[in-house]
């Protein structure tokens, strides 16, 4: 029958082992499947949407290495995002953009997006430094796949986005003083392709 000072050894140890063990798991990557990808994801305000964010005095500005393209005789402005990783379905983009007051100078910004095709939402860094679902993925309409010896590419077109819900919306409108931002509309139309080594 042990005694207790080698019970209490036993306790000890057990503790010193699952300590390393939490550790070790700590230390692992959040992100350990994450992989280097390309390809760009793209999307075009809805009928209707830049004209209404115009007359409350709201633009939409790019964050390099994004941009905004802004087409007068469509009244529509197509965002442009280049793709820098992949994990799982969720697809890294670089740049971003803003959404701007142009009278009070106030904005909302969203940087490195993050598009998960299989949870539909679109996450932004904000300037807090803190990730934030802002954009939900309400239909993808189509998919492809076109792939080589080398790579694998994967397509997604007619991605409808809006504002994530109400809250969120109700966000955006009290930090850039207005009331145009509603998530009860299609705001966007856009698509993906991403494509990343074999």
């Amino acid at each position: 029958m042990p005694t207790m000072r080698q019970t209490s050894l036993v306790v000890r140890a057990s503790c010193v082992l699952a300590a390393t063990l939490l550790a070790l798991v700590s230390a692992l990557p959040a992100s350990a499947d994450e992989v280097p990808a390309e390809g760009s994801f793209t999307f075009t305000t809805g009928p209707g949407i830049l004209p209404a964010w115009s007359s409350a005095g709201i633009s939409l500005v790019g964050v390099s290495p994004g941009s905004v393209i802004t087409n007068t005789s469509s009244n529509t402005a197509r965002v442009v995002l280049p793709l820098v990783a992949k994990a799982g379905t969720a697809n890294a983009a670089a740049g971003g953009f803003r959404l701007l007051n142009t009278e009070s100078g106030e904005s909302f910004r969203c940087s490195n997006p993050t598009i998960d095709t299989r949870a539909r939402v679109i996450d932004c860094v904000l300037p807090s430094g803190y990730n934030s679902t802002v954009f939900a993925i309400t239909d993808i309409n189509a998919r492809a796949k076109a792939n080589t010896e080398s790579t694998k590419t994967t397509i997604f077109q007619g991605m409808r986005i809006q504002i994530i819900n109400r809250e969120m919306a109700n966000r955006l409108n009290q930090e850039l003083d207005t009331n145009v931002f509603s998530s009860s509309v299609t705001m966007a139309e856009g698509s993906l392709v991403v494509t990343r080594d074999r």
